[in-house]
């Protein structure tokens, strides 16, 4: 049966040329800092993003929890949106783990922060206060839509940080896709940003992977972190080869991505009982609603025809990626355009 797996760009498989490269890696120990695959693909990374130093680590939750906890000590605070992942999809680990609160603002519907709010958010320096300690960004923001923000937006915020003395962090899962979709180099993007992490995991199709990028000294520390969260590793050449291959070819294909997307969108606009404003939509991530019929029921009926995607609630999100072609954009709305039909109620 044919398989369209749409429920995350996290499904992607290494591309031939990331297999090869993964078979014949030369490898070290990267705890001990010998591992020259890893070495390379860190100085890469720091260079792409214009920081002077990276490290990597296995997930883009542990890459922001290792930042956090970086910037932030015991009692801090840090100031995200209501709608970040930080706050909404990392199990709370700055709470539960660092003793860091969070101070969350209201998203707009970019993944934006109003300046006013977040200008008054910043703590004072009084004994009374939490010391706001870091302010994050999202971008693309996965819950407004795969939003991408603009070099302007961060600088508006990291300005107003810091006056306050307070470092900004991007938690850039997909920041290549707003870059190619703002058509802004990503060294662009994250100029102001004292730290930002980003996946090799997602749109950029490696098996496995993050990387946080920052100063010397940030990621000096941002590695003992590592460490004290179990993110030491050893021979992980094996995977920093095909991240090596992801930085140098997988960038620019984001836009087949974004196209196949677009396509997809269009094409469900078209599908009575869907509820979906393509414009709202400009990278990979496909959000709309079930407006008629029941979505569990809605669900089982395109997983068994092969889609992967949807969920029991009536907000759903499909996401493109690597080997998703316009044959499965084509077959994917034949199965929900006939789903949704067969289980409409009006």
């Amino acid at each position: 049966m044919r398989e369209v797996d749409l429920r995350s760009d996290t499904v992607t498989h290494p591309s031939p040329q990331m297999r090869r490269a993964m078979a014949e890696a030369e490898l070290g120990d990267d705890v001990f800092g010998d591992d020259p695959t890893l070495n390379r693909l860190e100085a890469m990374a720091a260079d792409r993003l214009g920081k002077e130093a990276a490290v990597f680590v296995a997930s883009g939750t542990m890459g922001n929890l290792v930042s956090i906890l970086t910037h932030a000590g015991r009692g801090d605070e840090i100031i995200i949106g209501d709608k970040a992942h930080i706050f909404r999809s990392e199990a709370g680990g700055a709470s539960a783990l660092g003793g860091v609160a969070y101070n969350t603002l209201p998203n707009d519907s970019r993944g934006m922060l109003d300046l006013d709010e977040l200008e008054a958010a910043i703590k004072p320096p009084d004994d009374h206060f939490t010391r706001t300690a870091m302010i994050g960004l999202e971008n693309t923001h996965n819950a407004c839509g795969g939003a991408p923000l603009t070099a302007d937006d961060t600088k508006a915020v990291a300005d107003i940080a810091h006056r306050h003395g307070v470092p900004l962090h991007i938690d850039g899962a997909r920041i290549f896709n707003a870059s190619v979709a703002l058509e802004t180099p990503v060294i662009e993007l994250v100029k102001d940003a004292d730290s930002v992490s980003f996946c090799l995991s997602k749109g950029l199709s490696c098996p496995i992977g993050s990387v946080v990028c920052g100063s010397g000294e940030f990621i000096q520390r941002a590695r003992k972190w590592r460490k004290m969260v179990g993110g030491g590793m050893r021979q992980v050449g094996v995977i920093a080869a095909a991240g090596i291959v992801a930085l140098d070819d997988m960038v620019e294909r984001l836009n087949d991505d974004h196209a196949t997307a677009r396509r997809l969108a269009q094409g469900l606009a078209q599908i009575p009982g869907i509820e979906i404003d393509p414009d709202s939509l400009p990278t990979n991530l496909v959000f709309f609603k079930i407006a008629d019929g029941d979505p569990a029921l809605i669900m089982r009926e395109i997983n068994g025809q092969g889609v992967k995607g949807g969920m029991p609630a009536r907000n759903w999100r499909f996401v493109t990626h690597y080997g998703i072609t316009s044959d499965d954009i084509d077959y994917t709305l034949e199965v929900m355009e006939a789903a949704c039909r067969k289980h409409a109620t009006t």
